[in-house]
């Protein structure tokens, strides 16, 4: 047994200080403050695109803009 060896072992020896439990928190608020960080960087930057690519000149013509064409003058099923 432990108690037997010569080494104390008490209860303050098993609990978690305050400042273990600060360090802790602080890595896991440094971690996900860095996550978000990024997370709102790349939804700017996605943004960004976006709005370029919307003021591209695109002229594509929409369906009702464009004459129809009988597609079955070249079928061989009249």
């Amino acid at each position: 047994m432990i108690l037997n060896q010569g080494i104390p072992l008490t209860y303050t020896s098993l609990l978690i200080e305050q400042t273990d439990i600060v360090t802790v928190l602080s890595i896991v608020v440094v971690i996900f403050s860095v996550l978000l960080v990024l997370g709102v960087r790349k939804s700017y930057k996605l943004k960004k695109e976006n709005e370029r690519l919307n003021s591209m000149d695109t002229t594509i013509k929409d369906d009702k803009e464009k004459p129809y064409k009988d597609f079955t003058d070249g079928h061989m099923y009249k």
